[in-house]
């Protein structure tokens, strides 16, 4: 019980000293904003590059192309998109309430942390349109014409025929025909796209927590000064956006937190009678219970 009281005082003081985060007037995330650039990639002619993180948008008609590198996008809150290596993106629609892109060539995936029903998001590749029913974890592969689901469900429209795809199972997409279903190994396809997006997953859950903590009202309260609601924040210790939500904490298919401002608040935040969870601007957050640590931010 001491090693938890003790635990609760150092998580108090590095509450305290750690600097705080703020939104700009002049970072706005929307659809289509460019959150993250690694490595060679352009919008149309146009190159990218480290600069054009929060300054430039993948517009309607547009096409981002990568070669050897990737990008981050923003679709909506708490919805990333990121390409791969040799692929092709086209922005069909930018509408907060009807997102449509189409991967062109290569592979992509659409980590949804957040998605809510007014948000209808939507994809083509190799003439199938899918859907995301479920916040979850989408890899698409045009190259080899395959949908996998790791985690959430999809609904699949190709050759006519609409089809379920439901948590770690891929679709076929053969040409105009309709699509094969099957499970699969997720071991086999956690290559390096892979684990690259679970790693910038990572860095976005300690920029939430950096994030939220520029809201949280100074005294007894719970949001301060620009806080506007759920949604995209722009945190310059991270020179991207992340999400952060209103209230509680949102897990990302990775295993991630995002964190709202009143739950950053109340850090230490205890969990039963042996568990406490505390943040810090390097680690990001701890729970330890009996002994047992969970490492960074993740569950």
């Amino acid at each position: 019980m001491r090693t938890v009281l003790w635990a609760s005082i150092v998580a108090l003081l590095l509450t305290a000293i750690v600097p705080y985060a703020w939104c700009d007037a002049t970072h706005s995330g929307r659809p289509g904003s460019i959150n993250y650039v690694e490595g060679q990639a352009a919008i149309d002619s146009q190159p990218l590059t480290a600069a054009s993180v929060g300054a430039v948008e993948l517009a309607k008609g547009q096409t981002l192309t990568t070669q050897a590198g990737k990008v981050e996008i923003l679709l909506t809150p708490g919805v990333f998109l990121r390409v791969a290596d040799n692929s092709a993106v086209m922005m069909v629609s930018p509408d907060l309430a009807n997102i449509d892109v189409a991967l062109v060539k290569g592979r992509a995936i659409i980590e949804a942390v957040d998605l809510h029903k007014e948000n209808r998001i939507q994809a083509a590749q190799n003439a199938a349109t899918i859907t995301l029913q479920k916040k979850g974890l989408y890899d698409f592969d045009a190259d080899h014409t395959q949908l996998r689901v790791f985690k959430g469900e999809a609904q699949l429209v190709a050759g006519g025929k609409e089809v379920k795809l439901k948590e770690m199972h891929m679709a076929i997409l053969a040409g105009e025909g309709p699509a094969k279903t099957q499970g699969f190994d997720a071991r086999r396809y956690q290559d390096e796209f892979y684990r690259w997006s679970a790693l910038r997953s990572a860095y976005l859950s300690e920029a939430s927590i950096s994030a939220a903590r520029s809201y949280v009202a100074p005294g007894p309260g719970w949001y301060g000064p620009g806080w506007v609601g759920w949604g995209w924040y722009w945190d310059p210790w991270f020179g991207a956006y992340t999400f952060v939500p209103a209230d509680g904490i949102f897990w990302s298919p990775f295993g991630w937190g995002f964190y709202s401002p009143i739950f950053v608040y109340r850090s230490p935040y205890f969990w039963g009678p042996y568990v406490y969870h505390r943040f810090d601007e390097f680690h990001g957050a701890y729970g330890h219970g009996y002994g047992e640590p969970h490492i960074g931010v993740r569950r």
